[in-house]
């Protein structure tokens, strides 16, 4: 029998609207290393994106590492898999594998070619159980990148077809060498068609259009457990148990405040999948937005926010989000939010402006009516901007377009 943690999505050295993480990290880092030892976990798996950024700082490569000697101290039988994301620099992550290799931490950030193909069998970790046998094969597979997989004819998405084809023939290498009682883990970090994210959330960044959306049909049936990474929400694929996102540890957005979050334990045993177990874990922040549903009125939202707790010492003060509806700009609108929150016991994260539907349609109805040819440059760029931010341009951003614009003008008139 073998024992698998999946965790994925960690982004260390992440800052929200500014706020540096690093304690939140931590307590998460605490956590997992407590599920480690109280559950006799054998294999730890990271599905990508360990870092937020692929240029880390120094401190947060060294919460990582720090980490990771941490464990394999506390847990002498215990693996690390990791795979890089697309957040992660893959020769980074790997660079320090020599000595990481002797902690049993295994980093598979870029696909090794011979002569223009990919070496697959280096792809494969062998997953021991605790007394030492192989239980598993695990193919280690990093974000995959334009020319990590193979070229394949497809009527629609290229890059779906490639990955789906690499999966196969590294299934073809595992299965060559795996016993009858030896079972087969994935790890990928992908967007899997059919998975859910948050709308309007671009933490993830995600592809327009779905074009760097893969099939679970990509993950054979022979697969005992697939552990992916990249989208933050826990979930199921399109209702297969065995092909799972663990999620992220911390909401990294507003969008997934209400995303539960953790990591996934599962159990194998004669190369068969035993049981899956949510691991739940509560982070040391929360998110809360004012109002929690729509924007309402300033008066209503500044009501809101003098009923909210007073400030407190011993815990740490949520993120707050302010929603205000607005029929034309308010300057004065942040100076009050910040006098109503002077004792409060929250951390003001940002204001979202929105305005009035009239407003929006009429701009809209004007575009669709007239077309772009009816409207200053500025205008569509405003309407554009509003409708998918669902906020006021920014007056910065305002003058950095009407700079360029004019620099375009100017050129073309030369």
């Amino acid at each position: 029998m073998i024992r698998i943690l999946h965790t994925a999505d960690w982004h260390l050295g992440q800052s929200f609207f500014g706020f540096d993480r690093t304690e939140e990290h931590q307590h998460f880092l605490d956590w997992l290393a407590g599920e480690l030892k109280r559950n006799s976990i054998d294999v730890l798996i990271i599905a990508g994106d360990v870092f937020d950024v692929s240029n880390p700082s120094a401190a947060s490569q060294r919460m990582f590492y720090r980490f990771v000697s941490r464990v394999t101290t506390e847990n002498p039988l215990l693996q690390l898999v990791v795979v890089a994301g697309n957040h992660d620099s893959a020769a980074r992550l790997e660079a320090p594998l020599p000595l990481l290799q002797e902690m049993r931490t295994e980093i598979k950030g870029i696909v090794p070619k011979q002569e223009g193909v990919p070496v697959y069998d280096d792809l494969i970790v062998e997953l021991k159980n605790a007394v030492g046998e192989v239980e598993a094969l695990c193919m280690a597979v990093p974000f995959l990148r334009q020319g990590d997989y193979p070229l394949t004819e497809s009527d629609g998405n290229p890059y779906a077809a490639g990955v789906k084809e690499f999966y196969k023939q590294l299934l073809q290498h595992v299965l060559l060498r795996k016993s009858v009682k030896q079972a087969v883990v994935a790890i990928g970090h992908l967007q899997a068609t059919g998975s859910e994210i948050a709308e309007w959330d671009y933490s993830e960044r995600t592809i327009i259009g779905g074009l760097e959306c893969v099939s679970p049909e990509a993950f054979d049936e022979r697969i005992a457990y697939t552990a992916l990474g990249h989208i933050h929400k826990a979930q199921r694929v399109s209702g297969r148990e065995n092909v799972r996102y663990a999620g992220s540890p911390l909401p990294m957005s507003f969008a997934e405040r209400n995303y539960k979050h953790g990591a996934v334990m599962v159990t194998l045993a004669d190369g068969e999948l035993q049981t899956i177990e949510k691991r739940e874990y509560a982070p040391l922040v929360s998110l809360l937005s004012v109002p929690t549903g729509e924007p309402v009125s300033p008066e209503e939202v500044l009501e809101a926010l003098r009923a909210l707790p007073e400030r407190e010492d011993n815990s740490s003060a949520p993120y707050l989000e302010v929603k205000v509806l607005l029929s034309e700009p308010e300057p004065m609108f942040r100076n009050q939010v910040e006098e109503a929150l002077q004792d409060k016991h929250v951390r003001l994260a940002r204001i979202v402006s929105t305005y009035r539907k009239e407003s929006d349609s009429k701009a809209e109805e004007k575009m669709e009516s007239e077309g772009l040819e009816g409207m200053d440059p500025l205008q569509i760029v405003k309407v554009t901007f509003e409708k998918i931010y669902q906020a006021e341009m920014p007056d910065e951003m305002i003058s950095l377009f009407q700079e360029a614009y004019q620099a375009l003008s100017v050129g073309d008139n030369q």
